[in-house]
C-alpha cells in the first residue's frame, strides 16, 4: 500500500498505543507464571502478535478479550515447537535463552531481515551454559538442551535485548544467575523497563558493579529464591517510542497531545520531551499526557545511544532547525529492520532536506521547509512515520511507497493521523 500525504499541519489531541517494549515483556512473563494474568492492553501489531503466537506455540493460551488479553501460562512446555518470530527481534531475543531455560527444544522462524540480525554474543553465551544451537544468519534456528545458570557477559554497546531475554529466563533456573554488562551500558533504559516487568511478578533482580575480562560492568542479578508469581492484572502502559512522532509534529507546526502517557515511566524514550525542549520547541508536562507546541527551532547534538528508535522523529525535526543538527551515538541503527540510518538520510533527503550520514550518526542542515517527494519506506515502520509526519508540514505531496509496514509496531497510524487533520490518502502500489 502506498499512502500520499499532502501538506497539511497537525494538531489536536490523540491518545497513546500500548507500549510494544512493555507487552513483549508482560506476555512472555504470564506465560511462565503458575496462574492465570490478564493484561490491560488497549492496542496490538504485528510484533506483539508475534510473541503472542510464539508463547501459544510453546504451550500458552493467549486469548485476545476487550481490553487486551488473558493468559493462560505453559503447564508443560511442547517439545520440538516451530516459533515464528515474523519481524520481530525482540521475540526472537527474548524466547530463545527461555526456550532453552525451557528445555523443550525449539525451531525459530521469522522473516524479512530478522536473520540477518545479530545473535552474538547471546548466542555463544547460550552455547557456553549447555544450549546446541544451528547455525546463525538463516532459519530455521534450531535450539535444544537446557540452559544452565551461572554467569553470562554481554558487551554494553549491543543490543539490550540480549540482557532482557536473560533475565527474563532467569526465573526458570533454579540457581543464582548474573548478566554482567560492560560499561557503558547503552540502552539502559529497555533492561530497566525488563526489571520493572519482573518486579510486577514478583522477581527481585539486583543491580551493583564488579570488573569482569578486565573491564567495569554493571551487573543484574536475579534472586533465585523468588518464583514468578501471577499479579492477576497487569496494565501495559502507554507506548513513547510512537508518540514521539506526533510530539514531533507538534513541535514542526502548531501543537499536538498524546494522552496517556505515565510521565514516570521506566521507557528511555520518555526523553523525547526533553529533546524537542532542547531544540526550542514548547514541552508540557501532564499528568498523564504530553504536549508540543511549536515554537523557534535551534541545531543541536544529541546522542541517543540510550534512545536509538528517537533517531527519525528527531531527525525530521531536525530539518527545520535553524542551523547544524548532530544526531550521534546510532550506530545499532543499521541493524534494525532497515539499515536506519541510511533509510532516515535517503528519505529527507528524497524530501529535500540537506543531511548526510557522518560516522555513526546523522548531520543536518536545516530551518528550510522540505518539499515533499516519493519515499521508499524500506518495510521499515519507523521510516514511514517519519515520512508521514515530515510531510505534513511540507510544501508538496509526499508518496511514502509501502506504508503498510507501520502495522509492524502501530497498525492504526494513519487513522490517528486523520484524526490530527492530516491528509492521508491511500494508492495501490
Amino acid at each position: 500500500m502506498d499512502i500520499l500525504i499532502r501538506p497539511h499541519a497537525l494538531e489536536g489531541s490523540v491518545d497513546a498505543i500500548a507500549s510494544k517494549s512493555m507487552a513483549h515483556r508482560l506476555l512472555t512473563l504470564a506465560a511462565l507464571c503458575p496462574n492465570r494474568t490478564d493484561l490491560n492492553c488497549n492496542t496490538t501489531s504485528k510484533d506483539i502478535e508475534a510473541t503472542a503466537g510464539c508463547l501459544e506455540a510453546l504451550g500458552a493460551h493467549v486469548a485476545r478479550t476487550r481490553v487486551g488479553f488473558r493468559v493462560n501460562p505453559i503447564d508443560a512446555a511442547r517439545g520440538g515447537a516451530t516459533l515464528d518470530c515474523g519481524e520481530s527481534g525482540s521475540t526472537l531475543r527474548f524466547l530463545l535463552p527461555v526456550a532453552a531455560a525451557l528445555g523443550c527444544g525449539a525451531s525459530f522462524t521469522g522473516h524479512g531481515r530478522l536473520a540477518q540480525r545479530p545473535l552474538s554474543p547471546l548466542y555463544e553465551e547460550l552455547q557456553a551454559h549447555g544450549v546446541k544451537l544451528s547455525a546463525q544468519g538463516s532459519f530455521p534456528l534450531t535450539v535444544s538442551g537446557e540452559l544452565e545458570p551461572g554467569d553470562f557477559f554481554i558487551p554494553g554497546n549491543v543490543s539490550s535485548q540480549y540482557i532482557s531475554g536473560l533475565l527474563m529466563a532467569a526465573p526458570l533456573m533454579d540457581a543464582r544467575t548474573r548478566v554482567f554488562v560492560g560499561e557503558p551500558v547503552e540502552s539502559r533504559s529497555y533492561v530497566n523497563i525488563t526489571i520493572k516487568a519482573l518486579e510486577t511478578f514478583g522477581v527481585h533482580v539486583s543491580t551493583g558493579h564488579e570488573e569482569r575480562k578486565g573491564r567495569p560492568c554493571t551487573v543484574y542479578e536475579v534472586d533465585p529464591s523468588r518464583r514468578l508469581a501471577s499479579p492477576s492484572v497487569a496494565t501495559v502502559e502507554g507506548d513513547w517510542s510512537n508518540s514521539a512522532f506526533w510530539l514531533a509534529a507538534g513541535a514542526m507546526a502548531n501543537s499536538v497531545e498524546v494522552d496517556g502517557l505515565d510521565m514516570g515511566s521506566t521507557q528511555g524514550d520518555r526523553a523525547i520531551m526533553a529533546a524537542l525542549a532542547a531544540y526550542g520547541a514548547t514541552v508540557r508536562r501532564g499528568s498523564v499526557s504530553a504536549t508540543c507546541v511549536h515554537d523557534r527551532l535551534e541545531g543541536r547534538t544529541i546522542d541517543v545511544s540510550d534512545i536509538p528508535d528517537l533517531v527519525p522523529p528527531l531527525a525530521a525535526v531536525a530539518c527545520l532547525a535553524e542551523g547544524t543538527t548532530k544526531i550521534v551515538g546510532a550506530a545499532r541503527l543499521r541493524l534494525k529492520e532497515s539499515d536506519r540510518l541510511a533509510t532516515v538520510r535517503d528519505a529527507l533527503r528524497a524530501m529535500g532536506a540537506d543531511i548526510s550520514i557522518e560516522g555513526d550518526g546523522l548531520e543536518i542542515q536545516g530551518g528550510r521547509a522540505l518539499a515533499g517527494g516519493v519515499v521508499d519506506a524500506a518495510n521499515d515502520h519507523r521510516i514511514a512515520m517519519m515520512a508521514a509526519v515530515a510531510g505534513a508540514s511540507a510544501t508538496g505531496e509526499t508518496l511514502i511507497r509501502g506504508a503498510e509496514c507501520v502495522s509492524k509496531s502501530y497498525p492504526g497510524f494513519f487513522d490517528d493521523y486523520r484524526k490530527l487533520g492530516g491528509i492521508a490518502e491511500e494508492r495501490d502500489a
